[in-house]
Formats: structure tokens, C-alpha cells, sequence
């Protein structure tokens, strides 16, 4: 028995008395203060702390541009071409509803002065087309919207032309003249409203099949 107890000191089994607590061996470590590396039982119970996997982040920043007033400017005022060319579709709804005209009344001295220049609509075009549309050293923002006022301003001339081939008199077709002129009115006014508020705002309005057929030309 002395033998047995005197074995059991120098080994690194527990003793009978120290089973009452769990026992766990201590991990295996490289001492790396030894130069011959050598395997010995350390006293930590922790493991080491793994690496850290966290990257660092980087922080995006974005700028925003606004538009020059002189530009929201040009947008707004080339909108007014096809706004002062498709006013003439509203003759009938003018005379339908009395104060509907007295809505637009402020604009007539404007829209008389316009067509009182000789050939001032042909001018205006060809000066938004050449002189801003088609000009490569200007805004994008500046040439799309002045594309697509003057895109808006040629399907104007359509319903005109289907008037002077059929030329529809009284009944049926004088109706749907008619009607034809009340949409296309009412059509042009939502279209100029929504650009030119747009325009002041410094964003691109997009009109349905116009601004494709627009952006198409740029």
C-alpha cells in the first residue's frame, strides 16, 4: 500500500481524493520560449482567443449634383412650343365651358404675340432641334428634354393632317373631330404641367412613347 500511494504522487492521474471534482487534462501547447519546442502541460484553461474575422468597413459616400438654374430655365421654356401649338385643340372645350377659357385667358396675349412673328414656329423648332437638342456640348438633362418637347411638338401636327385628308364634316365624323381635339387638349396640358414642374425640380420627366422616341435621338 505504501508502494501504491507513493506511485500514485509522481503520476499525473488524480488521486482518489482528488476525484470528488471532475477532472480535465490541460490542453497541449508549444512552449515557444524553449528553443527545442518541447511539449509540456500548461495551466490555462481557456482556449486562445480565435483570430478576428471582422473586416474593416469602408463608408460610401455619394454626391449629389444639382441642376444650374439656367438649365431647369431652357428646359421649362422649350416645353412651351408644344404647349403653345396644341392650345388650338381646345377651341371646342373653350366654348363648352366658358370658365375654362377664362383659365387660359392670362395666356392669349402671350400666344397672340407669339404667332403675330412671321414664321415663329418653324424658328422656334429649328432653334430647339439645331441649337440645343443636337448640340453635344451641352447636359444631357438640357438636350433629352428639349428633344422631347420638340418629339411632342411634331405628333401635333398629325391630328392635323388626318383633319385636312378626311376632312370630316357635320354628323359622326365632326364628332369624333371633336373628341379627338378635347383629348389631345387635355393631353398637352397634363404633358406641359408634368415637364415644366420637373424641369424646375431639376429631374427628367418621361412622357410615355415620347421619351423613348426622344432618347432614341440622342
Amino acid at each position: 500500500m505504501a508502494t501504491t500511494a507513493s506511485l500514485l504522487r509522481f503520476t499525473h492521474y488524480p488521486t482518489p481524493q482528488t476525484l470528488k471534482k471532475p477532472y480535465f487534462p490541460s490542453p497541449l501547447r508549444f512552449n515557444t520560449n524553449n528553443p527545442l519546442t518541447s511539449l509540456i502541460y500548461t495551466t490555462t484553461s481557456k482556449p486562445p482567443p480565435p483570430p478576428s474575422c471582422h473586416k474593416k468597413s469602408t463608408a460610401i459616400s455619394s454626391s449629389y449634383t444639382a441642376v444650374p438654374a439656367a438649365e431647369r430655365l431652357i428646359t421649362a421654356v422649350a416645353y412651351c412650343l408644344p404647349f403653345f401649338n396644341g392650345i388650338q385643340y381646345g377651341r371646342y372645350l373653350f366654348v363648352q365651358y366658358p370658365n375654362l377659357g377664362a383659365l387660359f385667358e392670362p395666356i392669349f396675349p402671350l400666344l397672340s404675340l407669339y404667332r403675330s412673328v412671321p414664321y415663329a414656329s418653324f424658328v422656334a423648332f429649328f432653334g430647339l432641334y439645331i441649337g440645343i437638342a443636337r448640340n453635344a456640348s451641352l447636359s444631357r438633362f438640357v438636350r433629352f428634354n428639349t428633344m422631347q418637347a420638340v418629339v411632342l411638338d411634331v405628333l401635333l401636327v398629325l391630328p392635323l393632317l388626318v383633319q385636312r385628308v378626311f376632312n370630316p364634316g357635320k354628323g359622326l365624323g365632326f364628332k369624333l373631330m371633336m373628341m379627338g381635339y378635347n383629348f389631345i387638349f387635355v393631353f398637352i396640358v397634363i404633358c406641359f404641367l408634368y415637364s415644366v414642374g420637373f424641369s424646375i425640380l431639376g429631374r427628367t420627366p418621361y412622357l410615355p412613347l415620347v421619351g423613348v422616341a426622344a432618347d432614341r435621338q440622342l
